[in-house]
């Protein structure tokens, strides 16, 4: 009883910190895209940033594809590494991200016509979705890692479409604005 106590009460912990996440994380987003970029020196030319975004979004994208593969076909220990890797690229991702938008001013989207349309549709969705599954994938994770089976099946059936979209919307994006780069 005293281990199934404890559990809880971690789980609990777990629950807290992923909401406090959940919170922080657009927050802090917002807050740098309203924002001019911080006069800082990194010591690397950090235009190579959103190309390695783009990288991690594919390598993400990938991933996510193997781990359905893997699950559907009964591997869970290889489905358990590679959705372990997806979220170790969007962890990477999203620090290299935020240091981005501190240190770069932002790039306009410079395409005319159904182009810029197509554009803001798609950024729109994908920062929609970007801000809305952070607590979907570590509530799914967290319920993998605790060996809440059920829970997690039930919640990867919403989480994985959503962070696959986010995922390949992020190199659209990345796709449609790079030419507009500084």
């Amino acid at each position: 009883m005293k281990d199934r106590k404890e559990v809880n009460e971690k789980l609990k912990g777990l629950t807290i910190a992923i909401v406090a996440l959940s919170v922080l994380i657009p927050l802090v987003v917002a807050l740098l895209l309203f924002t001019p970029g911080l006069n800082a020196d990194p010591g690397f030319d950090i235009r190579i940033l959103p190309k390695f975004h783009a990288i991690l979004n594919s390598i993400t994208a990938v991933l996510l594809l193997m781990g359905l593969y893997f699950i559907r076909n009964g591997k869970r220990a290889a489905h358990k590494t590679v959705m372990l890797f997806a979220l170790l690229c969007s962890v990477i991702f999203l620090v290299s991200y935020v240091t981005y938008h501190s240190l770069a001013d932002p790039t306009t989207f410079g395409g005319e016509g159904i182009w810029k349309s197509v554009y803001y549709f798609i950024l729109l969705t994908h920062i929609l979705l970007a801000a809305i599954i952070v607590p979907f994938v570590l509530f799914t994770f967290m319920y993998a890692l605790s060996n809440r089976f059920a829970r997690h099946r039930k919640l990867a059936r919403i989480t994985w479409p959503l962070w696959f979209y986010v995922a390949v919307t992020g190199v659209l994006v990345y796709l449609m604005i790079s030419p507009y780069y500084s």
